[in-house]
């Protein structure tokens, strides 16, 4: 019998009839005054097209209610996912990586995507305008997301983005993006001055029998100790198989105990699910929220009362229509709860929404 979180559910941004009405990939942060922001790849036609936009919607009532969503970048190209952390006071860090959308015109795509929709658009991308915008980036906000600074290119990539050490740097646990088009391991950069520059300490040795390209979309928690726990998204893709292609959809767990210039090889939990994101809870809990994209689909998360040695696999909820949904994202809130952000379908045959789910830490 799967164990479920007590949970109540809402809605943080649903256009169900606007053809620009697709969100995904979104996260979640918590600023000092207790205002939340939720930064996604929204205003979108669907799952993957040309016009991704970097979009932020904000509460100031514990997720209660939720402002319209608000575009806060918009680049040349496709800005997918969409990472938000809080520096303290009003500062906020966004992060989003950008994608070459005339990758998926082949055949197989056709089946999927509107992709005849995309060609006047696509018609005026250039291979030196997509060079120039291609890659991993990040923008700061001093002023509660007021305005944003100019974007800033980064090594790595990851849909949460980087996360504030108890130092003050900035660590960002992620797949190297360097150059465009040269994605690779999953490594860990470091920025001491507050996200202008980065420098790559460390990479995580593979499993025996992988390659880079099984490995995607980690995320990271530092504990008390200064040691750091990380999961990363593993998948195996078979290319006989046509039809379902990933034949494994997992996480595996890693750990740093020299801030990151060195990892444990990566384990397997054995969970079906991916991505993770990671916080500590006040009680010393781990937290480690992800989706479930096969039936029941939905969200769940992991717990951990011993800092990362053992999981309890648990369900937030397990009512979504189909696979396109995840990146769950979560903050602990003032009385202890948890506001889980992540997005899918509110219903059979709608875009995908951002929701929330607001949970309590069971005994463990």
């Amino acid at each position: 019998m799967e164990k479920r979180v007590s949970a109540e559910h809402g809605i943080i941004c649903r256009l169900p009839n606007e053809h620009f009405g697709y969100f995904g990939w979104p996260s979640i942060a918590r600023m000092d005054d207790g205002t939340l922001v939720v930064a996604s790849s929204g205003l979108r036609s669907e799952h993957i097209d040309p016009w991704g936009k970097t979009v932020i919607n904000v509460s100031r009532d514990d997720g209660k209610t939720w402002s319209w969503p608000r575009i806060i970048n918009d680049l040349p190209i496709d800005d997918r996912d969409g990472g938000i952390i809080s520096l303290g006071g009003k500062k906020l860090l966004v992060s989003w990586f950008t994608s070459d959308t005339r990758e998926y015109t082949n055949e197989h795509y056709q089946k999927r995507f509107k992709v005849e929709d995309w060609k006047d658009t696509l018609a005026f991308w250039t291979d030196e305008l997509v060079d120039k915008w291609l890659g991993s980036w990040i923008i700061l906000s001093d002023n509660g997301g007021d305005t944003w600074g100019n974007p800033i290119k980064v090594p790595v990539t990851t849909p949460h983005g980087p996360i504030l050490l108890a130092n003050g740097d900035l660590l960002y646990f992620g797949k190297e993006f360097t150059t465009p088009r040269a994605i690779g391991r999953i490594a860990a950069a470091r920025s001491t001055d507050g996200g202008q520059t980065w420098k790559i300490e460390g990479f995580v040795p593979m499993y025996e029998g992988t390659i880079p390209d099984n490995y995607h979309e980690p995320h990271v928690v530092e504990l008390p100790s200064g040691k750091l726990v990380g999961m990363i998204r593993v998948e195996r893709f078979d290319p006989e198989d046509k039809e379902n292609g990933f034949i494994n959809f997992s996480m595996f767990q890693t750990e740093s105990t020299d801030g990151g210039k060195t990892w444990t090889q990566m384990k397997p939990t054995g969970v079906y699910g991916s991505p993770p994101h990671l916080i500590r809870h006040s009680s010393g809990v781990l937290v480690c929220v992800y989706a479930r994209r096969m039936p029941a689909f939905g969200q769940k998360v992991l717990l951990s009362k011993d800092e990362g040695e053992t999981w309890e696999d648990w369900i937030i909820r397990d009512d979504a229509p189909n696979w396109d949904l995840g990146y769950p994202a979560s903050v602990e809130l003032s009385d202890g709860s948890i506001l889980t952000a992540y997005y899918q379908a509110a219903a059979e045959g709608e875009k995908a929404s951002l929701m929330w789910s607001r949970w309590q830490m069971p005994s463990l």
